[in-house]
């Protein structure tokens, strides 16, 4: 009856321990979510500037190997793109 009247009176306190477990918890939890989670926008838009850096390139390359090499990107880039809803 007296932890009951003690917490009615916000005399209770939680142990330090618990609430930097707590706050630890949380904010782990929070940068879990953002490592798994891109934002379908950002990454289009990444992509987006990768080909057209690969583009520009491309236009200006001298070696057949080189070229070859940035039509490769260029298609994988292509490809990733056309799966992004």
């Amino acid at each position: 009856m007296v932890v009951v009247a003690a917490a009615a009176r916000g005399e209770l306190s939680v142990a330090r321990g618990f609430e930097s477990k707590a706050v630890a918890d949380q904010q782990e939890a929070a940068q879990e979510k953002r490592k798994t989670v891109e934002p379908q926008p950002a990454r289009r838009r990444t992509l987006e500037l990768a080909r057209v850096d690969v583009q520009r390139r491309l236009k200006t390359a001298g070696s057949d190997s080189y070229k070859e090499m940035l039509k490769r990107t260029l298609a994988a880039l292509d490809k990733e793109l056309a799966e992004l809803p």
